[in-house]
């Protein structure tokens, strides 16, 4: 055989390894992937099984009791909302409008280098450590109390830097030709970010917003901290009142509790119905999560439709 046919057939031998190994990492990543899912899969079967008969009217509208058969989460679930409500509306506008700075305005020099790897390092920190910080912060400095005020900033402060390197990386994922573009016909900064930026990274941002939101509403380290309570059978001030201005701020600086701890609750009793009763409020707060993401997808979708590209 000539050099060169011995050439070719190492070529040929070369091909075939790494189709073979190519073979061999793709069955190992779905092998991977399938055995994640089936454990998840597993889970909310055993999940489902449980507390899917304690599921009803009743129970989403009772309050908590010493009674199993009598206890119900409408505390549980008006607070998460409640918290999850000011967190997004502390979390989501700083959180956007810092990643669009960063990545539009702010120079390239070692200082916004120390920003963007303490804000790196931020989206690590255990959440104990922001119950601990929203502790001295929150309550004894600005004396909010153990309220409801206190449990949304303390996560907004723990899913602050996931939505600042989300909206970081959805923009970067612009190519630089739109920018040009709308330069060349006369826009200024703001107008290319108002009009081209935002929109086109709209989907990404968003996506980063609900895995934020998501873990927020399954936190319980940060809550309990800043003084969560445990057993609450009343609900906060409502926000509307009969009289002017017609809305009331006054529940902002209710006690609260949050599904995690109710859940948290019931598991550490030792009668096995308040067992099924936290299995009940485990699948109402997968669901809670689901719609969430759902919801992020729509959103998402609604706006891909919309730009023309």
């Amino acid at each position: 055989m000539t050099e060169d046919g011995t050439q070719i057939t190492e070529i040929r031998k070369r091909i075939a390894f790494n189709r073979l190994r190519d073979h061999i990492f793709w069955i190992a990543g779905l092998l991977s992937t399938l055995v994640g899912l089936l454990l998840l899969f597993t889970l909310m079967i055993d999940l489902f099984t449980d507390g899917a008969s304690r599921l009803s009217y009743k129970f989403f509208t009772s309050f908590p009791s010493r009674f199993p058969n009598e206890a119900g989460i409408l505390s549980a679930w008006v607070g998460s909302f409640l918290v999850l409500f000011v967190t997004a509306l502390a979390a989501i506008p700083l959180g956007v409008a810092a990643g669009i700075y960063l990545e539009e305005y702010a120079k390239k020099n070692i200082i916004t280098d120390i920003i963007e790897i303490n804000i790196a390092n931020l989206a690590g920190v255990p959440s104990i450590v922001y119950g601990l910080l929203a502790l001295g912060l929150f309550v004894y400095f600005f004396k909010f109390g153990e309220s409801i005020l206190t449990a949304g900033l303390t996560l907004a402060l723990l899913i602050l830097p996931m939505v600042i390197m989300a909206t970081r990386e959805a923009i970067k994922a612009i190519p630089n030709s739109i920018r040009e573009a709308s330069y060349a016909l006369g826009a200024t900064k703001w107008q290319t970010v108002q009009h081209h930026i935002i929109p086109y990274s709209t989907g990404g941002i968003l996506t980063g917003i609900i895995i934020g939101l998501s873990r927020a509403i399954g936190e319980t380290a940060p809550i309990i901290t800043v003084g969560a309570l445990t057993f609450i059978a009343f609900l906060p001030t409502s926000p509307f009142t009969s009289e002017f201005p017609f809305i009331s701020f006054k529940w902002l600086l209710d006690p609260f509790t949050v599904m995690p701890i109710q859940m948290f609750n019931w598991v550490s009793r030792p009668q096995p119905q308040f067992h099924v009763n936290a299995a009940a409020a485990g699948i109402v707060l997968l669901v809670m999560t689901l719609l969430m993401n759902a919801f992020a997808i729509y959103i998402r979708y609604k706006f891909r439709k919309r730009i023309k590209w």
